[in-house]
Order: C-alpha cells, then sequence, then structure tokens
C-alpha cells in the first residue's frame, strides 16, 4: 500500500492560538504528555529561544502526529506579519489547513491576507473558532462575520455551552441533528442543483449521510468550510476537529517508485552548524547518496517522523516530508529532482522597508557577512545588499519585530552585536511602456562575442520579473551550456541580477523581459559569426548592457510601499485620528460605526505605519488599536527619490567595460 499522509497548516492572525491548538492536537494524538503554554514559554513547536522569550512564532515548525491511520505532518506558521514570507514558503507544501479565528477579536488583517492565499492555490481548510472562554465571545457573531467578511461558506459543527466563561463547553452536533442537517443542507443545496432539488422534493429524509458525503466532497473542493468551536487553552472541543481532520480534509497519495520530484521549503542549521533541510517529496524518494541538485550534492543523512519523533532512515518516499543533510548548496524554493513549474510573483508581496546594518566592532565585518548569507538561505527575502564601493550592507525587511529578531538572531546564535539603521522605504521600479535593445556580434562598440537581444514589457502589479526567450537552438553556444534549458536559465539569472538596480537604483519589479536575439562565435561558424570560442562570460557580461538599453527606452516609474491599516477607537477620537491620517498622505475610507467605535481603514505609507502605531495611545486615550499589512506600492508623487547604485552603471559604457573586462 502507498503511504498516505496530510500535511497540515496552522494558520491564523498573530495571537489567535494556533500554537497553542497545534499543542492541544500533538497532546490528543499523544504525541506529548503536557501541553505548552505560550506564555511559559513551553511549547513545542516554538523551539526557537527567541520565539520563547517574544511569545510569537517565527519559523514554521513541523511536528508529527496521526490520524485515522494517516501520518499527519503539523505545521505551525508565524502569525505576525513581519514573517508572512515564512507562511508563503510552507503553503506551498500543504494539503489543507486550519484556519484559527479568535471568538473575541473574529476577522482580523492578517486572517483575510492567509484566506486569499489558501484559496488562490485550491487548498482546503477547516475553520476553528479559537478562545470561547474568553469574556466577550461571541461564536454565532464571528461566524457572520466570516460570512460577510471573508465570503466562506461554513457549516457550523457543534454550539458552545457556557460561551464567554472558563467553564465554556464545546458540544457537538449529531450527524442527524437538525441544528446541523438544516444549515448543512442549505449551503449545499446553493451548489448542486440535484441536491436543491433533493431538499426542496425531500427536505431531510434523505437522511444524513447523503449529506455528509456531499459534504465531505465540497470541503475537499474548498467550496464549503466545516467550523469547530471551541479553545485550544481547556482543549474542549479539540477532540471533534480532530475527528473533522480526518474526515474532511484530503490525505495526499504519491507514488514512491515515480519520478522524484520535491521541494526544500524550510532550513536551519545543525549542532555542528550543518545544514539541514526539510524536504516535502511529492514523487519518488529521496536515498543515501543521492545526488538531488545541479550542485552535485549528496544526501549524507535522512530523518523522517515516526511516531511523532524525528527518526534516521535510509530513504524518504513520497508524500512525506523529511530532514535531509549533505545539500551544502540548497537554498530554501530549491526543487529537488525533476524542475517543477514556478508561480510567478510573490503571494504576499516583498518586503516594504530596508535598513542598513553594520557590526558594533569593525574586526567583525566577515563574521557578519557569513552569518547573513546563512540567514539568507533561510529567508530569501531579507536579500542582503552588498555595497562594495561603498562598504555597506543592506537588509530587506517586512517591519519593525522582523528588524528586532533580525538584531537579536544575530547576538544570540552568532554572538555579533550590530546596529541597524533605522527603516528606510524599499521603492521599487515598474516600466512604463515595452523597450527593446540589442548588440549584436562584432557590432560597433561590442568588445564581447555575443548576439543578445532582450524586450522588456510591464506586468501587472504583483506578477514580479519574469523571463522567456524566442531564440532558436541554433543561436545558442550548446558546446558551453549542455542543453537549451541551461542556457535559458543561465540568461534569466544574469536578467535578474541585472534587475536589482534599475534607471533610479531600486529593484526594478513587475515586468516581462524576452530574449529575442542571440549569436555565437566559433571557428567553424558562418563567415558573419567565426572567430575565437564564445563564453558564458561574454553572455554574462553582455546582458546587462543590453537590458539597461532596452529599460531605459521603456522608462520606469518609482513607486513607494503602502499599506492598509485598520484602526477601531472611541467615536469621540474620530477627528483627532482623521487629522493624523491626513498629516500621512493617508488615502481614507469611508468611516464605519462599531457600537461605541469608530473603524477606519486607510493606506498609507508603509514607513508611516509605525508613525501611527506610536501615536495612537495618545489620539485614543489609550483605547485604539490598529492592524495593518501590505497592500502594494503606489507611484512616487514629485520627483522620485535616487538609491546609491552598488555597482558600475552598465549604460556608461565606457566605464563598465573597463570595470568587467580583465586586465
Amino acid at each position: 500500500m502507498l503511504p498516505r499522509a496530510l500535511n497540515l497548516g496552522i494558520l491564523a492572525h498573530v495571537d489567535a492560538g494556533k500554537t497553542t491548538l497545534s499543542e492541544r492536537l500533538l497532546h490528543a494524538a499523544g504525541v506529548i504528555e503536557e501541553v505548552g503554554r505560550v506564555d511559559h514559554g513551553t511549547t513545542v513547536t516554538d523551539s526557537l529561544d527567541l520565539e520563547r522569550r517574544r511569545g510569537i512564532t517565527i519559523r514554521a515548525a513541523v511536528a508529527a502526529l496521526e490520524i485515522a491511520g494517516v501520518a499527519v505532518n503539523l505545521v505551525d506558521t508565524p502569525g505576525h506579519p513581519d514573517f508572512i514570507a515564512e507562511v508563503e514558503r510552507v503553503l506551498d507544501v500543504l494539503d489543507g489547513a486550519v484556519l484559527v479565528v479568535s471568538a473575541v477579536e473574529g476577522v482580523q488583517p492578517q486572517t483575510r491576507v492567509l484566506l486569499r492565499a489558501l484559496q488562490h492555490r485550491g487548498i482546503p481548510c477547516l475553520v476553528f473558532v479559537n478562545k470561547v472562554d474568553r469574556r466577550g465571545a461571541d461564536v454565532v457573531g464571528v461566524q457572520a462575520e466570516i460570512g460577510r467578511r471573508l465570503g466562506l461558506r461554513t457549516v457550523a459543527m457543534g454550539r458552545v455551552d457556557g460561551e464567554g466563561t472558563a467553564g465554556a463547553a464545546a458540544v457537538g452536533f449529531r450527524a442527524d441533528d437538525p441544528d446541523l442537517l438544516g444549515p448543512l443542507a442549505e449551503v449545499l443545496a446553493d451548489l448542486d442543483e440535484h441536491l436543491l432539488q433533493e431538499y426542496v422534493e425531500h427536505e431531510l429524509s434523505s437522511g444524513p449521510a447523503l449529506w455528509r458525503a456531499e459534504l465531505v466532497r465540497q470541503t475537499r473542493r474548498g467550496l464549503v468550510h466545516p467550523l469547530f468551536v471551541g479553545s485550544a487553552l481547556t482543549g474542549t472541543g479539540v477532540g471533534a476537529l480532530v475527528d473533522g481532520i480526518g474526515e474532511f480534509l484530503p490525505a495526499a497519495s504519491g507514488d514512491p517508485d515515480g519520478p522524484v520530484r520535491g521541494s526544500i521549503f524550510k532550513i536551519e542549521r545543525g549542532h555542528a552548524a550543518e545544514k539541514v533541510c526539510y524536504l516535502r517529496m511529492v514523487s519518488g524518494s529521496v536515498r543515501l547518496r543521492d545526488q538531488v541538485n545541479d550542485a552535485g550534492d549528496k544526501v549524507s543523512a535522512i530523518q523522517i517522523f515516526e511516531r511523532g519523533r524525528w527518526t534516521g532512515g535510509d530513504h524518504l518516499p513520497a508524500p512525506l516530508i523529511g530532514k535531509v543533510w549533505g545539500l551544502a548548496g540548497a537554498r530554501v524554493g530549491d526543487a529537488v529532482g525533476e524542475r517543477q513549474s514556478r508561480r510567478p510573483g510573490h503571494e504576499f508581496g516583498l518586503p516594504m522597508l530596508e535598513s542598513v546594518i553594520h557590526p558594533v566592532h569593525e574586526d567583525d565585518q566577515v563574521a557578519l557577512r557569513t552569518a547573513l548569507a546563512q540567514l539568507a538561505e533561510q529567508d530569501p527575502l531579507i536579500d542582503v545588499r552588498v555595497d562594495e564601493r561603498h562598504a555597506e550592507l543592506a537588509v530587506s525587511l517586512y517591519g519593525e519585530v522582523q528588524r528586532e529578531v533580525l538584531q537579536a538572531t544575530l547576538a544570540d546564535d552568532y554572538g555579533l552585536d550590530v546596529v541597524l539603521r533605522p527603516a528606510t522605504p524599499l521603492y521599487v521600479e515598474r516600466p512604463r511602456r515595452v523597450g527593446t535593445a540589442a548588440e549584436v556580434l562584432f557590432g560597433p562598440g561590442n568588445p564581447f562575442r555575443a548576439t543578445v537581444g532582450l524586450r522588456v514589457a510591464p506586468s501587472p502589479p504583483g506578477a514580479g520579473v519574469t523571463f522567456s526567450s524566442e531564440v532558436d537552438h541554433r543561436a545558442v553556444p550548446l558546446y558551453v551550456y549542455r542543453t537549451m534549458e541551461d542556457f535559458t536559465r543561465a540568461m534569466e539569472h544574469h536578467v535578474a541580477d541585472t534587475l536589482r538596480e534599475g534607471l533610479s537604483g531600486w529593484p526594478v519589479t513587475d515586468c516581462a523581459v524576452t530574449l529575442v536575439r542571440s549569436g555565437y562565435s566559433s571557428p567553424d561558424g558562418p563567415p558573419s559569426s567565426n572567430g575565437p570560442l564564445s563564453t558564458a562570460a561574454d553572455f554574462r557580461k553582455l546582458t546587462p548592457m543590453v537590458l539597461m538599453a532596452a529599460l531605459e527606452q521603456a522608462g520606469t516609474a518609482v513607486h513607494t510601499p503602502v499599506s492598509r491599516v485598520r484602526v477601531q477607537a472611541p467615536t469621540a477620537t474620530t477627528g483627532g485620528l482623521l487629522t493624523a491620517l491626513g498629516r500621512l498622505a493617508a488615502e481614507i475610507d469611508a468611516p464605519a460605526v462599531l457600537g461605541d467605535d469608530v473603524v477606519l481603514e486607510a493606506v498609507l505609507p508603509a514607513l508611516d505605519v509605525q508613525r501611527l502605531r506610536r501615536a495612537l495611545p495618545t489620539l485614543t486615550s489609550g483605547h485604539g488599536f490598529l492592524d495593518a499589512e501590505p497592500a502594494g506600492h503606489r507611484p512616487v508623487r514629485g520627483t522620485p527619490p535616487r538609491r546609491r547604485r552598488t555597482r558600475v552603471d552598465p549604460r556608461d559604457r565606457e566605464a563598465y567595460i573597463a570595470a568587467v573586462r580583465p586586465s
């Protein structure tokens, strides 16, 4: 029998209780004897000292249990928006998810962000309304809010007795309970004409089995979401959720004997500072001493989960998750085995801030670079920017908490005292129109033995940078590149590297780059191209000249990162809040009234979110709270800012050629 596994993500807005729920699930399955507490720093999945001190999840953690004979890999993800990139990497390996929503706070900004990502990937999910034992809990109101604000079709699988008290108890509906079957039939009949006819003609007389089976089917299609209620802190309702995970979410099955395909979604360092890769196998098996990447690295050790514990093994079969040692050149997001199609762009957007970092002690400069390189393997989006010309390092960040965590990590794990300057906006450039340029082999002003032609075109916001090729294999020096795929991959790398600094020095994004011409020199070529052999270096060095010329023809617009904030505060403070938002150049939606409070939503520059957060206690007499989420970019008004370049501008042909040609 092929192995069956369910890679299950626990996702939520920060402080909704997902890590405590993970502990409860492990306890219910008998994996741990006692349930850890986030506030006590005793949880299994928050294993980093820094996580325990701060009481937040920073890195995704994997634990294992068994439900109904299925091996469940439980992935606890960060809830704080500063670590959203960690969540994005995990989503690509999930088969199902539990979206945790607080019965008190209800739907929050991160809840919406996470749900959109799950829906985009077609990942089925259950909803767990947590903290029913907290004062102010309102399960019915939260379920209505989930339908209204998230557009989800939910079916309540139980109710709460003593809601909002320490003794609150979740009571699951029986399979034939009218309180379950009535709402369930209404939801399902709305999706299927045959079920609608069945409901109209026979109401519920056909029995619960029909409706339950259809609920399973529609849940796995992502169209309906069973909603469970309970408290992760006390454990009430968790048993019903465990049963629901086994019934409603689909277990994955992969052929262990098929072609090898997998992906690395997490990297950490072992006790001896060796690289440990978390690998999700989709097909095939990885075995000891297998060579699984282009770097020639060989697997030296494997661990898989058995009975809730990591144990050594000689192979990792699909569809399991395991730890793999020996892949020294691996980075998060790397494919193992056969290459798989990649999803363009980033679901949650790129970091919006940048901070210059330097060691307190000058002698630690090399050690700092080494440490940042290792951290970039775990989180590529910190994107260490090295400015050799001005002896400066900078890192990309999502927010102030991530900045503080990075500083603490360097101190705790690497013994490095560093200073991070106040964050500044990380602007981006987008092409205005289509631009094309080419440099021809042996042409005037082209000292490189290659022909390269590139076209740059704008792409929709959030698309990132895409690369494609229109050239024929006969125009490619296959004596240098083994295959057409290798050549295309190399050119894609050269393009991405060049676009790190656009016309104004900022990263260029949301553009499609197409290779439209290629040519090379060889002794036995036609008269127009014969001569000394072309090399990979010729294409690498020529590409920036051509690409920047095409980009200059296209023109770019500089955009500033913005965030959407939601402020809730007493209505008496509305005037002061509107004035403060106006000073920050915010685009403000119409205010909404919620009881005695006003709710303001606005889009404002990302850097100003922290200013607003610091001013909020004074503006609201301590009674306001704020949530924020990335909202993309908007064009800079007035003169666009420029960023100092870290290398010679390829548009300065003479200086560039002098810099890249060997002396």
